[in-house]
């Protein structure tokens, strides 16, 4: 016989999670979710243990962009009588050759490859079909424009791919993508050192120190068209690389010179427009429950705006990043909320209907600005709160 307490304390741990809807797919997904890739070093009980714990703390959507057969099989065992409950990232695309990972855009082969994901994971469909891995610009049209994106078309035709995504860590490819009306979500690398990176068609770039002493400044302007863009189109995002593969967790490896926490890193993540889960990897219970832990955190763990405005190198000066340090308006402004909605109707010629009705729905918003100062003082980026809000109400009215 179940131990009843032990249901309710599992009960009450998927409880605490928050969903989110991505853009405009019908899915609720969970603000925290598995990115499976570190999977592939772990055993079937393993992988079993690490996903139903995943499971009992509400995590619904996990990523399988491996190719690898053991992984995806043992995935397949862990989810079996349980397909329901999970939302499946699978990659069109990404196959294996010759007993190794091969991205490839030979359609016998990638279809292939997908046949074997579905067979692994014994399961008829996969919720996101997700075109795998396009960083260059040339090959985005290719792939649009070709027999690539009719195959992941027809493959949701027929039911097999309930929506099309896809994977990229160039902001320029997702921004494309976005715009295309073709691509209903996207899996996009997303944290604070990133987010300072000028677009590149070289992953690589992204993780190497000289870049980051050549770019510095706060967010990149493409970056932050680009949640602007998904946001403004419905198209919902999911994030890779939300820990910069462990490196922020080092003040030595950080290229601010200071450590963030999961917790900070995943807050700063879920404060980008139209990101809806942060999929992260997972080798252990524990590495699972210190991303959980975000569902509960205090404002004090979240807070990754502090950290960044102290770090010895590229604090985000003058930028809002809508982390909320602002709080509290004596007004009760929504001043981070205002804020987002300004940068996302400020970046088209009219102000859309659909973010003029959200703005004055809110209880308070920029007409009911006092000019006390106390949001600038609070602020850690030295944002002109007050100038801001004041181009927010001229715009919106």
């Amino acid at each position: 016989m179940e131990n009843p307490e032990k249901h309710d304390k599992v009960t009450s741990e998927r409880e605490n999670m928050r969903y989110r809807a991505l853009g405009m797919t019908g899915l609720e997904v969970s603000e925290i979710g598995l990115g499976a890739e570190w999977l592939e070093r772990h055993t079937t009980e393993e992988v079993c243990e690490i996903i139903r714990y995943c499971e009992s703390k509400g995590i619904n959507i996990l990523d399988c962009w491996m190719s690898e057969p053991n992984v995806r099989s043992n995935i397949g065992k862990a989810i079996k009588g349980r397909r329901e409950r999970w939302i499946i990232q699978g990659h069109l695309g990404s196959t294996w050759q010759n007993g190794q990972y091969v991205k490839s855009r030979d359609l016998e082969k990638a279809g292939a490859a997908f046949q074997d994901l579905l067979d692994r994971m014994e399961t008829g469909y996969i919720d996101l079909g997700m075109i795998h891995f396009v960083d260059e610009e040339k090959e985005f049209h290719q792939i649009m424009n070709g027999e690539f994106y009719a195959c992941a078309l027809s493959l949701k035709n027929k039911g097999i791919i309930r929506h099309i995504g896809m994977s990229t860590h160039n902001p320029r490819v997702a921004k494309l993508a976005a715009e295309s009306g073709k691509i209903e979500m996207i899996l996009f690398s997303v944290n604070p050192a990133f987010d300072m990176l000028p677009a590149s068609e070289d992953l690589n770039e992204y993780f190497d120190e000289k870049t980051y002493t050549e770019n510095i400044g706060g967010i990149a302007p493409e970056r932050a068209e680009l949640y602007r863009v998904c946001e403004k189109n419905g198209v919902g995002i999911t994030v890779m690389k939300g820990y910069a593969g462990g490196r922020l967790f080092n003040a030595g490896t950080s290229p601010f010179g200071v450590a963030l926490t999961p917790v900070q890193c995943l807050h700063y993540a879920l404060t980008r427009p139209a990101v809806a889960s942060v999929l992260a990897g997972y080798d252990s219970k524990a590495h699972v429950d210190a991303a959980v832990a975000y569902e509960t955190a205090t404002e004090e763990e979240k807070d990754y705006a502090t950290v960044l405005a102290g770090a010895p190198y590229h604090a985000y000066s003058g930028q809002c990043t809508y982390c909320g340090h602002c709080a509290p308006c004596p007004s009760g402004i929504d001043i981070a909320m205002v804020n987002k909605l300004y940068d996302l109707a400020s970046m088209q010629p009219e102000v859309p209907a659909s973010l003029r009705a959200h703005y004055g729905s809110l209880s308070a918003n920029g007409k009911d600005c006092v000019s006390c100062g106390g949001c600038e003082k609070r602020c850690p980026f030295g944002v002109h709160v007050i100038e801001r809000l004041k181009l927010a109400e001229k715009l919106f009215s």
